[in-house]
């Protein structure tokens, strides 16, 4: 993670997580009962018990201040279930690339928890790997109860999942969780002192480097870049059409023309001192607490440190500036079911307690770092109080969003992308150049 970017931690993110894929209609998925109806060729010898006891190891990513907000949710979790011990490992590392490699190296050491926490950047990784449990069997056995969760949450996450996470024997790891999206958090005060109106729902790059330079004028940074995959190239890239994979993962297309052209916008941000360099000594907090911060890229994670700071009622959340279209990374969680574990069964009900909007509402009233996969809970109180306004764009995103590319190899491709686009953005290699090579470097991993 680039020096100052600490917001580009998530994917999501995540998670955090991109041309826009087509809503289901009603038609096309009925709840979990249609659209996870599988053959009984995965059959476990886990069955519903009286009730579910055992231990249950978990591995997630989280720093310091994440952990805290999900040890709220686990000691909900301890007491609607007493006779499940959950022992919750957080890796406090810096993104996705190194949450993955580091889990793989417990595992080649004979270390493997019950569940991990995997964002889209790492699900085909595992699955591919062999690691997970097939959760066909559980899905089927129990579509009454989980219908209802496939019914509140968008119907994008779950065709994505779909098409994304299922092996070509029809094997699923994984429900679609949480997620995060990208959008532009904008600082409404230093915008109006720099004579800047708020951005608009179709705002485009034009209007944005238009506002750059008057906010620059006013001693005010506009923006803070960096090389994160999620967080910076992805939003550029979409925006003009393009993207580092074809859409099936197969085919690197970081060096076309429009992706050319994002880069270069990327790297005139960085020229014209709309944002510091990438990798220096900027300090993000200090910057964005002195109010010499325009606007910074982020999903859902951002909100504790700008509630911490003092600044939701300061803040404005809107889609990122668009060249060719509106686009979004996307990322969503999920928490696989490791193979070889000795308590699926309890492993199950927490990841059914997880999908809970019991669960779903305490994490958002908690302050959680990830947006909702139930719109009924984005759409509420539980999100949208003490947050910025727009809060619910980076829910809306969904519409055109695109699941971030994530082929079995990912943690290497992340961390050439990140690599190469800050050799970009300072200047150390040309943009052509630089996307050529790291064209090259993403087919060789595919």
């Amino acid at each position: 993670m680039d020096k100052n970017s600490r917001q580009s931690l998530s994917r999501r993110s995540v998670l955090k997580g991109a041309g826009a894929a087509g809503l289901v209609g009603a038609a096309g998925i009925t709840g979990a009962r249609s659209a996870f109806a599988t053959p009984a060729l995965h059959l476990s010898t886990t069955r519903p018990g009286r009730q579910v006891s055992g231990k249950v190891t978990l591995a997630y990513l989280g720093t310091a201040d994440q952990s805290k907000i999900w040890d709220n949710l686990f000691a909900l979790f301890k007491e609607k279930y007493p006779d499940i011990e959950l022992v919750a490992e957080p890796n406090p590392v810096n993104n996705w690339a190194a949450f993955f490699d580091e889990i793989s190296t417990q595992i080649a050491g004979g270390k493997v928890p019950d569940v991990i926490q995997v964002a889209t950047e790492g699900q085909r990784l595992f699955a591919s790997r062999g690691l997970c449990d097939p959760i066909n069997d559980l899905l089927e056995r129990d579509k009454d109860e989980v219908a209802e969760y496939f019914d509140d949450v968008h119907p994008n996450l779950i065709q994505w999942d779909q098409t994304y996470n299922t092996s070509a024997d029809g094997s699923r790891y994984y429900l679609p969780g949480d997620f995060n999206t990208m959008c532009m958090w904008c600082n409404m005060e230093v915008l109006s002192a720099a004579g800047v109106d708020a951005p608009t729902d179709d705002w485009t790059w034009d209007d944005f480097l238009a506002a750059s330079e008057k906010i620059k004028a006013t001693g005010a940074y506009p923006y803070s870049i960096g090389g994160g995959y999620f967080v910076h190239v992805m939003p550029f890239l979409l925006t003009n059409g393009a993207s580092t994979l074809s859409a099936d993962w197969t085919t690197a297309t970081v060096n076309s023309p429009q992706a050319i052209e994002a880069a270069t916008v990327m790297r005139t941000i960085v020229e014209k001192e709309y944002s510091p360099i990438p990798g220096g000594d900027f300090d993000f907090q200090t910057t964005v607490s002195q109010g010499k911060l325009a606007m910074f890229g982020g999903g859902r994670w951002p909100i504790i440190d700008m509630r911490n700071l003092g600044l939701v009622d300061k803040l404005k959340i809107v889609p990122w500036p668009q060249k060719a279209q509106k686009g979004s990374p996307v990322g969503w969680n999920a928490y696989p079911i490791m193979k070889g574990t000795k308590n699926k069964e309890a492993a199950w009900t927490f990841l059914k307690f997880l999908a809970s909007k019991e669960a779903s509402v305490y994490f958002a009233e908690q302050g959680g770092t990830i947006v909702p996969a139930r719109k009924s809970i984005a759409n509420s109180d539980s999100f949208l109080a003490n947050a910025p306004e727009g809060s619910i764009k980076l829910y809306e995103a969904l519409d055109y969003a695109t699941p971030i590319p994530s082929p079995d190899k990912g943690n290497v491709i992340q961390t050439a992308i990140e690599d190469a686009f800050t050799q970009i953005l300072t200047g150390a290699v040309g943009v052509e150049e630089g996307l050529n090579t790291l064209n090259d470097d993403i087919q060789s991993n595919l």
